[in-house]
């Protein structure tokens, strides 16, 4: 993994001592509130419901277990003993004190970590598949060029205040786990007939109150003009997007009213004055930042006799086998695997991770993982280099821990924003629906028996739980000062996105239980043989499932 030099250690450093130095002059008023909210938000803080909220960047879902440790000693000292994995893959927590909050940014220091820049009109943390770099289906390595755009975006002074928040995320598997064509900028890499690297650039895609597929502006960008044409696309938003109306003012939005051809047309004539400039990387640039995305020393292991190996062990041990299905990932290096550890438990806001789980995760990293862990966007922990001769013995030390949960894609693998018990903005309480959820469907083999099936769960529009592209998305709205909640089906992130169409009129929190039976009962009396939920809404059709619903509800 990346590992700062000098240059990053001192410019993380002196914006811990800036921002310490804003804190106690807003603490003694010489600073008004208007004036520090800009400060605050750009060094991770917001104001939430009932307490600050200090996000912390995990720069595409990466990092290692002596940082996992460190948050977990702030969630010790400063919090409450337990932190939040986003949907972005940062590490959120819920509950520090305004005051505390530069000696935490001081204590993240310490271990190559920051809160820049992940809130605020500014370039967020770059986003990628939580199985960068290992993973079968991968073609390219998408983490140098994450970490390219990390180090190009990191307080670049013509985007610090741009017109709204601003996403990106890069994939290079065929299987798209990043969502590329649901932000700002999605970046799909890719190879051509001569075998070179380029780029495949997205851009318009967005959540939210206007939920936007983003649409292909160039087929194929050479490698070597990732940065010059980002600040391209840039300028062209910078320059126009809508400052007026916070409600306008994302880039699909300007996408959408400009065309997506006068778009690009607009960032080409930008990038003509660009394009060989001093942000063009040079090949020796290139090899610097992959150089940091080196393979462990992995064991030369024969792949045919661990599976004959974990085979017996399934054979002898249905529990393993199920966790062993559905929370592990095949990987590109013989004999290897990646685990998914769920955090998705009865009675536990999904997402959630205590201190002494966060240590304990980080001594299995370290023993059996070459001391790395991921973030995933369905907000789980990663360990990505796991022999398959160790699986049963780490599947045994996660039991001890609950977090050997063998439903990781499945209907009980639930995105879930933290909603009305902790956002100021949202319209209902989230987390209590999706418990709700996990407490009527527990039955394991009903859930095997659904197959793959992505829940998604948002306590307002803002859409930080991803309901639009869940394949079954559930909206907390507001019906007169009452929460209720809206339902859609048919929502993916993949390559072949779609989203969601809402079902009809909205449901009050008691009812949802009963309405997401009526929606399985209807896939599972009328899908084929093999037919996955999203496959079967597809061939169906809205309707069959809205009149069920519905007549059910009447």
């Amino acid at each position: 993994m990346y590992v700062y030099d000098k240059y990053d250690q001192q410019l993380v450093d002196e914006r811990v001592a800036q921002y310490r130095n804003q804190t106690q002059r807003y603490l003694d008023g010489d600073l008004s509130e208007s004036e520090f909210l800009p400060l605050r938000l750009q060094n991770g803080l917001y104001v939430q419901r009932l307490a600050p909220m200090l996000r912390v960047a995990v720069p595409y879902g990466l990092m290692n277990s002596q940082q996992m440790r460190m948050l977990a000693q702030i969630a010790r000292e400063y919090d409450k003993g337990y932190a939040h994995i986003s949907t972005r893959q940062n590490v959120q927590f819920n509950w520090p004190e305004l005051p505390d909050s530069p000696d935490i940014l001081a204590d993240l220091a310490s271990v190559q970590m920051h809160a820049i820049q992940t809130s605020g009109n500014c370039i967020r943390s770059t986003t990628t598949d939580q199985f960068a770099g290992v993973s079968a289906d991968e073609y390219l390595d998408p983490r140098p060029y994450c970490e390219l755009i990390r180090q190009w975006s990191t307080f670049h002074p013509e985007f610090a205040f741009l017109p709204r928040k601003f996403k990106i995320a890069v994939c290079g598997s065929d299987r798209d786990r990043a969502a590329i064509r649901m932000h700002d900028i999605g970046i799909e890499l890719v190879v051509n007939d001569a075998g070179e690297v380029g780029y495949k650039v997205i851009v318009g895609g967005g959540l939210g109150r206007t939920p936007v597929i983003g649409q292909v502006i160039n087929e194929f960008l050479p490698e070597a003009h990732l940065l010059t044409y980002l600040d391209a696309i840039l300028r062209v938003y910078n320059q126009q997007g809508n400052r007026k109306n916070k409600y306008k003012a994302r880039i699909k939005i300007l996408v959408r009213t400009m065309g997506v051809d006068a778009f690009r047309e607009k960032v080409d004539q930008e990038w003509e004055l660009l394009k060989d400039g001093p942000s063009t990387l040079i090949q020796s640039e290139l090899d610097r930042v992959k150089a940091c995305f080196t393979a462990p020393e992995y064991a030369a292991l024969n792949a045919d006799d661990a599976q004959m190996a974990l085979n017996a062990q399934s054979a002898a041990d249905p529990a393993f086998a199920a966790w062993l299905k559905t929370n592990t990932h095949d990987h590109k290096v013989p004999g290897y695997k990646a685990i998914t550890i769920s955090l998705k438990r009865p009675g536990v806001p999904p997402g959630d991770v205590t201190d002494g789980e966060m240590d304990a995760v980080a001594d299995l990293a370290d023993t059996y993982s070459f001391g790395e862990l991921r973030t995933s966007h369905q907000q789980n922990l990663i360990l990505s280099d796991v022999k398959m001769s160790d699986l049963q013995t780490v599947w045994e030390a996660l039991k001890t821990l609950n977090l050997a949960g063998a439903n990781a894609g499945t209907l009980l693998d639930m995105i879930c924003c933290p909603g009305g018990d902790y956002c100021a903005l949202a319209n209902a309480k989230s987390i209590p629906v999706a418990d709700a959820l996990a407490r009527k469907f527990d039955d394991m083999d009903y859930i095997y028996d659904l197959g793959e099936l992505e829940l998604n769960i948002s306590g307002c529009m803002n859409a930080c739980g991803h309901h639009h592209v869940g394949q079954i998305g559930i909206l907390g709205v507001d019906k007169k000062g009452k929460e209720f909640f809206q339902i859609s089906l048919g929502g993916y992130q993949g390559k072949e996105a779609s989203l969601g169409k809402i079902l009809g009129p909205s449901f009050s929190a008691e009812e949802i239980p009963d309405v997401m039976e009526t929606i399985l009962n209807t896939y599972v009396e009328n899908r084929q043989e093999e037919e996955d939920f999203l496959s079967a809404y597809r061939r169906l059709g809205h309707e069959i499932f809205k009149e069920a619903v519905y007549a059910e509800a009447n």
